[in-house]
């Protein structure tokens, strides 16, 4: 917010979040429409958009501010939309292809993020460039006319430096046309550039930035999979009391397993048959996990062993005689307590004389971690598939679908990651045209997703489908800061290293701060809630946005340093200012100042060789 009460925009950012959500709002009501499923992780979405939308609305605003304030509304309009619109379309492709990638994943609560968050990136989007683009046209004509943001009403231009910022406004630079210039760029240029730049300081760069990556990489080798499933229930909720008590009371045992025969032909009055099934329940019984008894024979339930007795004692000849079997069922059922709850355990018909399906319970136990249980689940559904047990048997427990990520959470997020940076590189490379310059992006990703992932398992995330939604998101933002800074970097016409990174800095150094800032807010209140998704998604967002704030404006200008050579050190203002949303018109007005080394080179090229920079 400007002092000054002529360019001061707070109206234009509050429409600016008002953008923002109703991208929010048509994402959702589209989608929801279309009957897409709405899952919890989809109510952190539009904190998410927020950060994006805001982000997008301060790089517009920096563009207008560079435009010539003499000029007609409608040329500083598109000036602004020229300069801005590479920008903000490279935002929008990397943030919505690392959502739309997530759709490749099997896990639905992903798919229903990604879909929504897509979606809303792209309404963000239109809307940034038409419902916002058209309330800074209102406001342009506001200033142009020099009229108070408050009242509209007009107030006299100031006639020196020093002038009251409510009732006298309209200040500009005199020298390059445009507003004057926010102190932190300027800050940025003359102290920060040249300090991060300095002999020493890149050295202790490197011993952060090495510090940095062994922490990363050391939190990675610690990364624990899977999800409790108390964290699913809200804070409070009786839920979790329930699974404290499980896991103090009886954590020696694990879920029992429902071993179910969906054969109907399977012959359960014939003796062969049953010495099959029995062989196959004692092959769940030898099961281990690192030496340990994955199962405890002595608590298997059988409703067949029981009625095989119950027959016995009661005369029954229940092992040759299929309707015998069969019709004698119910009798077995209400003969007393204990046998009624086995009538849950066999779906028969006595009209029919068959018996479509039936279940036995084993009991496991040592299943203490997400990996044991991911074991657990691998080795029953192998035992279940093997040749010692009957053709058509299926082990279930309610719990499997959550065990059941553990078995490919692994493998896709690998994927999913490796799609998202081919796809950002390929991005790069079509608006980037130096493949140096992709491959420090690329190299810029893989860092914050390491750091990312390394010190979220630090700060006690599990890698889960929460997680990988994050980590997913990691890229799109990361190749934000990223892409710019090292573009800036290479195509800066500065003649050495050092410059090169002060210039890339003084241009984008504020940009991406507020960027970060804006997202960081957005998604702070998530900090807060009693829900552990909402809270995961701030810590994965907290580091996704902290990390790559600091390759951008830390690491990375301090590493294209050593390599200088990358850059072809060619005049290209237009095309590198045209990437960060940074205005041109401050650079041709200074070429067309006489007293500036860089317009009499023009006309004198020998003479750019001895001229200083000092009046530009």
């Amino acid at each position: 917010m400007r002092l000054d009460c002529v360019r001061n925009k707070v109206w234009v950012a509050a429409f600016g979040v008002l953008s923002a959500g109703m991208a929010v709002l048509s994402s959702f009501g589209l989608l929801l429409y279309c009957g897409m499923p709405f899952s919890m992780t989809v109510a952190t979405a539009p904190f998410l958009i927020l950060g994006i939308g805001v982000d997008d609305m301060f790089i517009m605003i920096s563009c207008w501010q560079q435009t010539q304030v003499k000029d007609k509304v409608e040329d500083r309009m598109a000036a602004t939309y020229k300069e801005a619109a590479v920008s903000i379309t490279i935002t929008t492709l990397t943030d919505a292809l690392a959502f739309y990638i997530g759709l490749l994943t099997p896990f639905r609560s992903v798919q229903s993020f990604c879909m929504y968050t897509g979606t809303a990136v792209v309404f963000c989007f239109l809307y940034n460039i038409t419902f916002f683009g058209a309330f800074l046209v209102l406001n342009g004509r506001r200033e142009k006319s020099n009229r108070h943001w408050f009242t509209c009403l007009k107030v006299p231009q100031p006639e020196s430096e020093k002038y009251n910022m409510c009732c006298v406004g309209g200040a500009y630079d005199s020298q390059t046309g445009s507003e004057k210039p926010i102190p932190v760029s300027s800050f940025i240029k003359k102290y920060y550039g040249p300090f991060l730049t300095n002999r020493w300081t890149k050295m202790m760069v490197i011993l952060l930035y090495a510090g940095y990556l062994a922490t990363g990489i050391y939190g990675c080798l610690k990364i624990q999979e899977g999800i409790e499933l108390k964290n699913l229930a809200p804070d409070g909720s009786y839920v979790g009391n329930y699974y404290d008590d499980d896991d103090q009371y009886f954590s020696d045992y694990g879920p029992p397993v429902m071993v179910v025969v969906t054969d109907r032909d399977f012959k359960y009055w014939d003796q062969s048959a049953r010495d099959q099934l029995d062989i196959c329940l004692q092959a769940f019984g030898d099961l281990t996990i690192e030496d340990r008894s994955l199962t405890d024979q002595s608590l298997n339930v059988s409703w067949l062993h029981v009625y095989i007795k119950y027959g016995a004692l009661m005369g029954l000849n229940l092992t040759e005689d299929k309707k015998v079997f069969i019709e004698n069922l119910p009798r077995f059922f209400n003969a007393s307590p204990a046998t009624h709850f086995f009538g849950q355990d066999v779906n028969f018909s006595i009209p029919e004389i068959n018996i479509y399906a039936s279940r036995m319970f084993i009991q496991t136990i040592n299943v203490r971690t997400a990996t044991d249980e991911k074991d657990m689940l691998n080795k029953l559904r192998e035992t279940a598939k093997s040749d010692v047990c009957p053709g058509s048997l299926v082990v279930y427990h309610p719990a499997f679908i959550f065990f059941d990520q553990y078995a490919v959470i692994v493998r896709n997020t690998i994927q999913n990651l490796v799609i998202a940076t081919l796809a950002m590189l390929a991005v790069s490379l079509m608006l980037i045209p130096s493949p140096i310059c992709s491959l420090w992006v690329s190299f810029a990703i893989a860092s914050v997703i390491v750091g990312v992932a390394g010190f979220m398992a630090l700060w006690d995330v599990n890698l889960d489908s929460v997680s990988m939604i994050n980590l997913v998101i990691c890229i799109g933002f990361s190749v934000d800061f990223s892409a710019h800074i090292s573009y800036a970097f290479v195509s800066s016409k500065k003649s050495t290293a050092n410059e090169k990174a002060i210039d890339a800095l003084a241009n984008l150094g504020y940009p991406i701060i507020q960027g970060a800032m804006s997202t960081i807010l957005g998604v702070v209140v998530l900090s807060a809630a009693e829900s552990y998704i909402f809270r995961t998604f701030f810590k994965i967002m907290f580091l996704v946005i902290i990390f790559g704030a600091v390759h951008g404006v830390v690491f990375l200008p301090v590493f294209l340093t050593f390599f200088g050579i990358c850059g072809d050190g060619k005049p290209d203002t237009s095309q590198s200012r045209r990437l960060i949303g940074i205005s041109v018109s401050e650079t041709n007005s200074r070429t067309h100042n006489p007293d500036c080394p860089r317009s009499r080179a023009i006309n004198n090229p020998s003479q750019a060789a001895v001229d200083s920079e000092s009046c530009c």
